[in-house]
């Protein structure tokens, strides 16, 4: 099962309503590589053509927040974002430009070990972590040189 199909099936269950706005959410958010802000995803959404309003978008990321289906991520702009929480607890950090405010996603499994390390060698259980890189991407350091 998919993280949208698994997702749709637990709102459905906690719920008992299956709505045509929080589909669309999950159905988005499924497709994403990214944590999106629910402007941005409320943007998507209209220029695909759906008929979400904003206050449903955040309805929708509350519930699945509060169910432990996405995971609010900070950037440090001030802007919550969110993406879908994998059973398999695959996750990614954050690479963040400080001029135009490009996010990418980022895996290093050194800097997975390094923290399991760091935190096991100070009697820390490592429950969750998130690392946010921040600077210049490659196309606005080209533009400064």
């Amino acid at each position: 099962m998919t993280w949208t199909d698994t997702t749709l099936s637990r709102l459905r269950e906690t719920t008992g309503r299956s709505g045509g706005a929080r589909r669309l959410v999950v159905e988005l958010l499924g497709r994403q590589d990214c944590c999106l802000s629910a402007q941005e995803i409320h943007d998507s959404l209209r220029d695909a053509g759906g008929r979400v309003g904003t206050a449903s978008v955040y309805r929708a990321l509350d519930g699945m927040d509060e169910l432990g289906l996405v995971q609010r991520v900070d950037l440090g702009d001030g802007v919550a974002r969110y993406e879908p929480v994998h059973d398999e607890g695959h996750h990614h950090h954050h690479l963040v430009c400080d001029d135009c405010g490009k996010v990418e996603p980022f895996e290093d499994p050194g800097l997975e070990s390094a923290i399991e390390r760091v935190a096991g060698g100070r009697g820390y259980s490592v429950a969750a972590h998130d690392v946010v890189l921040r600077g210049a991407c490659e196309d606005c350091r080209q533009h400064r040189d």
